[in-house]
């Protein structure tokens, strides 16, 4: 049946159905976990600057890797990366599930990132690579809609756990979907693995110098922004990082111009859709992230909500990506992306004026 499957003119469809149950189950962890902060802070009897570090440290863990872990694929084969993905995920499911203290909770999810980093690296480069370049926007866009199901799915999965059981039983239902996940890409994903002697090459130009770099730059970053406000932004320790963070991508800009297999080409840049594009990605993501994660406490401490109603509240955000995102996708490949970019970006800026106006009032 596999090989009959492997044969069929649909492949690049099963392939995408394999990679789309990891993507969505990835999405799922996250917005069920947005919705259980609350009750891991009380839990625990910590507080939000620490918290938020459950959220940062697996970010972090993504945002340091992606780009190592997607050289990697092409090294050693994306199959193998991915499948390796969801076993560290699997893994650090079950242990943020038994975590005896938030430093054990905030190591698994940072372990989970890592796999995560893996998952979704190699798992978009083998839609990208399964489908004809006529095909691509109706994939990713596809896509898209998977993610959009996982957000509405993970609130909403996630206040019914934690309603009915604990915070736990958040990352222990990660687990049995993981395994079956792993099963699944075993069979259906296609092998493509180089040659040794290409191997042996490619390993030898992995650019770990850049890897580094970045990871020093986002960390650096990311300490300084959560801490300025409690330490304050004038101290010797804020100061201190902010310049190494500058330094340290200022450090990974002069390694990539320079090594000759980069894992980031910034010579893209010199593109003003791919500048552009990044900003407006970069920019929108920041505002949608922050939302993300200051609503569960805002719902349930000010608006006192349970779990279950806060779940519910953050589906239709989600519902909307779930069925605009085939539409765009297909409107994309026949149209440009410029003309939905502008409007989606506008679109968007208007709703948060809306909501910042409507939260400020009701509160």
């Amino acid at each position: 049946m596999i090989s009959a499957i492997k044969s069929s003119p649909n492949f690049k469809w099963w392939v995408f159905s394999t990679i789309a149950i990891g993507t969505f189950l990835s999405v799922v962890d996250h917005g069920s976990v947005l919705v259980a902060l609350p009750n891991i802070e009380r839990h625990f009897g910590s507080d939000l600057p620490s918290v938020q570090w459950i959220v940062v440290g697996y970010a972090l863990a993504i945002s340091v890797l992606i780009l190592p872990m997607g050289r990697l694929g092409d090294i050693i084969g994306r199959k193998q990366v991915y499948i390796g993905g969801m076993v560290i995920f699997v893994i650090a499911a079950a242990l943020a599930g038994v975590s005896p203290n938030l430093g054990s909770l905030i190591a698994a999810k940072i372990f989970q990132g890592v796999g995560s980093a893996m998952v979704q690296s190699a798992g978009i480069a083998m839609v990208i690579e399964s489908f004809p370049g006529t095909e691509r926007g109706k994939a990713l866009g596809t896509h898209l809609s998977v993610v959009g199901a996982g957000a509405i799915a993970g609130p909403a999965i996630g206040g019914l756990l934690v309603s009915a059981f604990e915070w736990r039983s958040v990352f222990f239902a990660n687990v049995p979907v993981g395994i079956f996940t792993i099963f699944i890409s075993m069979l259906i994903l296609p092998l493509a693995k180089p040659e040794p002697p290409a191997e042996e090459e490619a390993r030898q130009r992995f650019d770990w110098g850049g890897a580094v770099f970045s990871g020093l730059a986002l960390l650096g970053f990311l300490l300084v922004v959560g801490n300025g406000d409690r330490l304050g932004w004038t101290s010797g320790l804020i100061i201190s990082g902010a310049i190494a963070t500058v330094l340290a991508g200022a450090a990974f800009v002069w390694w990539e111009l320079r090594f000759p297999t980069p894992m980031l080409d910034l010579s893209l840049f010199k593109r003003k859709l791919v500048s552009f594009g990044v900003a407006a990605g970069w920019f929108s993501f920041l505002g949608s992230s922050a939302s993300r994660f200051m609503m569960p406490f805002y719902m349930q401490r000010v608006l006192e909500l349970s779990p279950r109603e806060v779940g519910l509240l953050l589906i239709p955000p989600a519902m909307c990506m779930v069925l605009l995102g085939p539409i765009s996708g297909r409107l994309s490949d026949r149209f440009g992306s410029r003309g939905l970019t502008v409007g989606g970006l506008t679109v968007s800026a208007v709703a948060w004026v809306i909501m910042a106006t409507s939260l400020t009032e009701f509160s």
